[in-house]
């Protein structure tokens, strides 16, 4: 293929079916093929409302998003509105809650990749796996993503191919199609059977349904690439519609099918509910295809905590150092302030194996949303008011709120609370310390008072700093 041929291709414009397509492909992962299985534990067959409330506060994200993208075209990212709309401290902080938000989502899919190969090797440690994942990822970021991003077109129809069948075999399950299921379906009518944990626990869930939804942001950014700017809406409309959709029947299909008390963070539920005495070898194929699908979604969270550091040094909101690229080429820097990161992930793993996904999935999801509230208020600036966006834009805020608020009421969620609290508040003395550093070095380099006076006086003579004779100053320059 010709340069020309490629920038022609890349440039191409997408329709907005298209666009729902590839944020429904790109969104699935993880945090739904493992965190559902935290959702159901903590709220019951009722986590079904929490993943129907988090779409509908996804959808005014991203409705807030992509019409700022089509007002204000910036190919940058979300951090950018926020510097417009609040000033540079606030470019700071969304850039790197975003950047810590991705780094604690890596941790979480480490995690998660790591149990699920437990499932064939029960006796070795996590860490070991999560080790592994870990440096792979790193080298395919660091050698750079030619034909990685092939590979996770691919690797999204794996994804989407996977929920289809499980849906498949979930129902043939329940019309006695294939025989043989291990646990005995039962339909949850009662309230009691549908709200087992009362709305605490349905509270306390829609942080991991939230949790499923993440990346949406990236699908608000990538708006801009659509023929017809003003149909994102319609696109994110439907995309969230068939991730809702899809959730709510793997997910009811699931607490159909297995018994609450067996549901637990080391498995996942589609996994445990696939179980049948007649098809053996099918939960061990879906088991394969979710670290596939989990290590795409973590290789991509890679590939954007990297483009993120490397932006926000660019930009001086972190040490020039990170921007440098060994040979020109490699982010080696960069890529070694995130691998201390995801060794802390893995240390984590290590220290604390039976609580470690719950703590890194709950602070991962509520870095998240602390950065869709900075895009909520970013859009409440720039764009043009109205009584319609403003309710969408609160009920968002309400919605975000509930699900940071609700951690604080399970043993499971709560301390993944105080884990963002204290990122939170690093990144906020950082900032105050940068924007110091900032304003500083501006005064410093701007002229002094009497200096200014001077210029005023002399602005308008000949010789002033308002006057200029041409070439004068050039020829200065050369001696």
């Amino acid at each position: 293929m010709t340069k020309g041929a490629k920038s022609k291709k890349e440039d191409q414009k997408l329709k907005w079916w298209q666009l729902s397509l590839l944020g429904v492909a790109g969104t699935i992962g993880t945090g739904y093929f493992l965190g559902s299985s935290l959702a159901i534990e903590i709220g019951g067959p009722a986590v079904i409302i929490s993943y129907l409330l988090a779409a509908a506060g996804t959808y005014v994200v991203f409705d807030a998003l992509s019409r700022m993208t089509a007002e204000h075209p910036e190919q940058g990212s979300f951090r950018t509105y926020a510097k417009k709309a609040f000033g540079n401290w606030a470019g700071f902080g969304s850039g790197w809650l975003y950047w810590f938000s991705e780094l604690l989502i890596m941790g979480s899919q480490l995690t998660a990749l790591s149990i699920f190969s437990r499932f064939w090797f029960p006796n070795t440690p996590m860490w070991i796996f999560a080790t592994g994942f870990g440096l792979l990822g790193l080298l395919i970021v660091f050698f750079g993503n030619k034909g990685f991003d092939r590979v996770e077109d691919v690797l999204a129809l794996i994804k989407v191919a996977a929920i289809i069948m499980f849906l498949v075999i979930a129902v043939a399950l329940l019309a006695g199609w294939i025989g043989g299921g291990v646990y005995t379906p039962k339909l949850p009518i009662t309230s009691k059977d549908i709200f087992p944990t009362g709305s605490l626990g349905l509270w306390s869930s829609l942080i991991f349904a939230y949790y499923a939804y993440g990346g949406i942001e990236v699908l608000g950014i990538m708006s801009y690439r659509l023929k017809k700017p003003e149909e994102a809406p319609k696109a994110g409309k439907v995309m969230l519609i068939l991730l809702a959709t899809v959730y709510a029947l793997s997910i009811g299909l699931a607490v159909t099918m297995v018994p609450l008390h067996v549901f637990n963070p080391k498995e996942s539920p589609f996994v445990l509910a696939l179980s049948s005495d007649h098809l053996k070898f099918i939960p061990h194929i879906f088991n394969g295809v979710l670290i596939i699908a989990g290590f795409s979604t973590m290789t991509a969270s890679l590939y954007a905590v990297t483009s993120m550091l490397l932006t926000l040094a660019k930009e001086g909101d972190a040490p020039k150092l990170f921007s440098h690229k060994w040979k020109d080429k490699y982010p080696f820097f960069a890529l070694c302030l995130i691998s201390g990161g995801l060794i802390a992930a893995i240390v984590m793993s290590l220290l604390m194996p039976g609580k470690v996904y719950e703590y890194i999935t709950t602070a991962a999801g509520l870095m998240l949303l602390y950065n869709w509230s900075f895009i909520l208020l970013s859009s409440g600036k720039l764009l043009k008011p109205s009584v319609w966006s403003g309710f969408k834009r609160w009920t968002g805020l309400l919605l975000i709120s509930a699900a940071v608020t609700g951690t604080l009421f399970h043993k499971l969620s709560r301390p993944g609370f105080f884990i963002s609290l204290l990122l939170v508040s690093l990144i906020g003395v950082c900032d105050l310390i940068v924007q110091h550093i900032k304003k500083t070095h501006a005064d410093d380099d701007s002229p002094k008072e009497d200096e200014k006076d001077s210029a005023e006086e002399y602005r308008h003579l000949a010789g002033g700093p308002g006057f200029r004779i041409k070439g004068i100053r050039m020829r200065k320059s050369k001696l």
